[in-house]
């Protein structure tokens, strides 16, 4: 086997640890095509692999990975793998329960970032959960402690209560969801920010009144690879999903073109108040 390098740049998180830019979300594959799916992902050169408990294809995930040769050793130090803590398995106990039986799906010694799934702000266990990381992150199963969905406010009371801001806030972030207010608190505090459904689930590709596809057309690539460039430029971190092998590889390709200035500017203005996934005031990932 040999591992195929995609030229994908890394980003420095506050904490030292780089993560690649771009990487493949898994939300929403059935366990038993996960395997082929992330496999697939890592033959065309991804090394970067974003799931979480509530997907329930932990399992999957590993599979792949080992089907790759990539579990152990010095191949399993070229990827980044992420996961998720289940909102229902927040608190001390609890979290470090869920871990382990996390890492032993994944089938590996280690994951590179572990995340609180969502804020659930009606039953706020974050600070409690944090202890739980900090103890995983001293034992070296975890190297990145990260949290998913977290608004400024949510941000301030986890700082409050544990004196130490996350080092990625993964949200939902594409062109008609810019959730600017969020992205510039974090990027006051040092917090990178990770984008999931970057392309609205699909549906902004058909935003901006024909803008994305005549911007596609003049450098001869998808609108899909419009807004990922675009994501890519204002330094997001991104994980696009595909099952199809095809548009792995597209996803992948985002280095060789560049968006003007104006280019630029015409997606930004395609901001809206419409979100296409859940509101982290509300929702909670059982």
């Amino acid at each position: 086997m040999v591992w195929t390098m995609t030229a994908v740049p890394d980003i420095l998180l506050s904490d030292g640890n780089r993560i690649p830019q771009v990487g493949l979300g898994v939300l929403r594959i059935d366990d038993d095509q996960t395997a082929g799916v992330v496999r697939s992902a890592l033959e065309l050169g991804y090394r970067h692999i974003d799931t979480a408990a509530g997907y329930r294809n932990e399992g999957g995930v590993g599979r792949g990975l080992k089907a790759f040769g990539c579990q152990d050793g010095s191949e399993r130090a070229n990827l980044w793998l992420t996961t998720k803590l289940r909102d229902s398995e927040q608190g001390y106990d609890s979290a470090l329960r869920a871990f382990d039986r996390q890492l032993a799906l994944l089938g590996t010694d280690y994951v590179d970032m572990y995340m609180i799934h969502w804020p659930t702000p009606f039953d706020w266990r974050a600070d409690q959960v944090w202890r739980a990381f900090h103890r995983l992150r001293d034992e070296g199963v975890v190297k990145t402690l990260g949290v998913c969905n977290f608004l400024p406010e949510h941000l301030e009371r986890l700082h409050r209560e544990t004196g130490e801001y996350p080092v990625v806030d993964q949200i939902e972030l594409h062109p008609s969801w810019q959730q600017r207010t969020v992205t510039a608190f974090c990027k006051e505090h040092g917090i990178a920010v990770e984008a999931y459904s970057p392309l609205a689930r699909g549906a902004d590709l058909t935003a901006g009144g024909g803008r994305l596809e005549q911007i596609a057309q003049a450098h001869r690539v998808t609108p899909a690879q419009v807004v990922l460039r675009w994501h890519i430029e204002n330094g997001t971190i991104i994980i696009p999903k595909s099952v199809h092998r095809e548009r792995q590889a597209e996803n992948l390709d985002l280095f060789g073109f560049t968006l003007t200035a104006e280019e630029h500017a015409a997606i930004d203005a395609m901001d809206s108040p419409v979100r296409a996934g859940h509101d982290p005031m509300t929702y909670a990932y059982a």
